[in-house]
């Protein structure tokens, strides 16, 4: 059977009226949700050049990896609950962390902070309180004692390298919250030493600046000495839960156990190491003082950077809830964990300055165990060549 000639024809006639496609114009690519939260940033935070030119860093001080992480911690807590806008746009889970966490960071007020993102102070200060609940919830695996022996083994190690001090576990400092109370709540309890109202915040801290064990909610009145003591951690480090592990050999027949440093403020205890007191100190003495405060000197600037990185405990806050205060300082060492364990560069940016307790003298607290003593000792005498 030959070709069937008519549709051939047809099949012509048909390609003949195709018409070319036209080119289609590019589709916009979808919004990053940055890309849609900074357009509603309104005031001085929204900068003087255009809107595109807000660095989301210089917003929130943290990368957007940061920034992601934190949202996926607290995904499930936090969008259990209903917060918007003052024209009525419910905020998604990134608009709630980004609400929390410029509250934290910047340390404005619930005013300047609403009228920044278009919402009222009650849900500034409700989503940034949920968020805060939600970080001790999901995030406290962020802060927390070496579980593990060979983790231990790498802190001891780290300290070792910064002046030479062995077996170091921890260092150990204490900062003050200052706050501005209404004189009917201001009693003297909360009054410290420099005359403000403060709420304190003890940390024991790794070599890489991490809070390892925290105790905060005690009134600045208090002395350093009596807020160990009233510790968890000081219990545990007493009934030997705590730095209890390997003794390091330092010459044949001398042993040292694990222990941490502080400064003069805190009691010579056996597994808490402190300067020598006193103005005529023989050379051996000196050096030891010199080694311990350059190795507790990781404690200050932990706190510098703490306060530096989450403004709202830098200075003095205004009429805070002292019942949930203890709460959002927990929040911020959380985050301050956070943020070193995710290897944040932004934190390296960052100026810091040289105190956390600006216009604070140092305490000196008498207090020395004679173990204590003997184990300063034997350090001392390892310094400088002079154990048998």
């Amino acid at each position: 059977m030959g070709p069937i000639r008519g549709m051939k024809r047809r099949k012509k006639t048909e390609q003949k009226n195709v018409l070319p496609a036209a080119p289609q114009s590019p589709q916009p690519e979808p919004l990053d949700w940055w890309d849609e939260f900074q357009q509603r940033i309104t005031g001085p935070l929204s900068g003087s050049e255009s809107r595109n030119a807000v660095k989301f860093e210089s917003v929130f001080k943290i990368s957007r990896r940061t920034f992601n992480y934190i949202c996926s911690l607290v995904k499930e807590h936090m969008e259990t609950r209903n917060f918007s806008t003052k024209n009525g746009k419910r905020l998604c889970l990134q608009d709630q962390v980004a609400v929390a966490l410029r509250r934290l960071s910047s340390g404005e007020s619930l005013m300047n902070i609403g009228d920044s993102f278009g919402m009222n102070q009650t849900t500034v200060a409700q989503v940034t309180w949920r968020f805060a609940e939600a970080i001790e919830e999901k995030g406290l695996h962020h802060l927390c004692w070496p579980k593990e022996q060979g983790e231990m083994e790498g802190i001891k190690s780290k300290f070792e390298r910064i002046r030479g001090l062995p077996n170091c576990c921890g260092a150990i400092d204490i900062t003050h919250i200052v706050m501005t109370l209404p004189a009917a709540d201001s009693s003297d309890v909360w009054l410290d030493g420099e005359k403000n109202c403060s709420m304190t915040l003890q940390a024991v801290v790794d070599p890489d600046m991490r809070f390892r064990n925290i105790v905060t909610g005690w009134p600045g009145s208090l002395s350093d000495d009596i807020i160990l003591r009233s510790s968890g951690f000081f219990k545990l480090c007493e009934e030997g839960t705590c730095l209890n592990g390997k003794k390091m050999v330092l010459s044949e027949g001398t042993e040292v156990r694990e222990y941490i440093v502080g400064d003069s403020g805190f009691p010579l205890l056996e597994w808490l190491m402190t300067p020598y007191q006193g103005r005529k100190l023989s050379d051996d003495k000196s050096e030891f003082n010199e080694r311990l405060s350059a190795t507790q000197m990781v404690a200050r600037r932990a706190f510098v950077r703490l306060k530096e990185m989450w403004k709202l405990i830098q200075g003095a806050m205004w009429l805070p809830d002292k019942n949930k205060l203890p709460r959002i300082i927990l929040a911020c060492c959380i985050l301050h964990n956070i943020v070193i364990d995710m290897d944040d560069q932004v934190q390296d940016e960052m100026p810091l300055s040289h105190h956390h307790d600006s216009g604070y003298h140092h305490q000196s607290c008498e207090s020395a165990d004679k173990t204590g003593s003997a184990l300063r000792e034997k350090l001392s005498l390892y310094f400088s060549g002079q154990l048998p």
